[in-house]
């Protein structure tokens, strides 16, 4: 377990880093809830993620990128899209859209569609950036029951769990709200959570 702060905030990055490309898993924050964040391009990684949650794995999961440029890679996303995109990321809006064939392989998420979002919070968008990949964004918490930004009650949740998360990142209390999801594959737009 870690608790991140400004004056060890490098030494967090550069472990939480290691373990992520070690394939592990971990309760990480991000800019609403705390989250369940692997490398959504190691399937191992991927499947124990749903292990952890004891989430279907016919119920796909939402992915961090971390530019419009990496989810133009794996998404397909027109003119009118990519407008309202810059207007909302990055920030606290899931937006699903339609899914590219392409050679970026990920896990976990559907064939047709794929949930993005560019979360707005230092410690994410660094992993990010320096991975350079796309990570599992869902919230860290047993499927069906509330997520949350309070620490304590995140914990509570695992504490008897068969599969445990390798690395748990403390920021103290956090948003109690997930983030907005926004269906941009069909015409209007809908929300789905707000």
């Amino acid at each position: 377990m870690l608790k991140v702060h400004q004056k060890n905030f490098k030494k967090t990055v550069k472990i939480v880093i290691e373990s992520i490309k070690q394939g592990k898993v971990i309760i990480c924050p991000t800019d609403t809830i705390y989250g369940l964040i692997c490398d959504a391009t190691n399937k191992k990684a991927v499947e124990k993620n749903f292990k952890i949650k004891k989430r279907s794995i016919k119920k796909p999961i939402p992915v961090f990128v971390k530019d419009i440029k990496m989810a133009k890679k794996i998404a397909k996303i027109d003119k009118k899209q990519e407008k309202f995109l810059k207007l909302v990321w990055p920030g606290k809006v899931t937006v699903i859209l339609e899914r590219k064939k392409t050679k970026i392989k990920l896990y976990g998420v559907e064939k047709k569609t794929i949930a993005l979002r560019i979360p707005d919070f230092k410690l994410i968008n660094f992993l990010l950036e320096e991975l350079n990949k796309p990570l599992v964004g869902t919230s860290a918490n047993i499927s069906g029951k509330p997520s949350s930004g309070i620490f304590g009650k995140v914990l509570q949740q695992f504490k008897e769990s068969k599969h445990q998360p390798d690395l748990i990142v403390n920021a103290g209390r956090l948003s109690e709200k997930a983030s907005m999801v926004i269906d941009l594959t069909i015409l209007p737009p809908k929300i789905l959570r707000i």
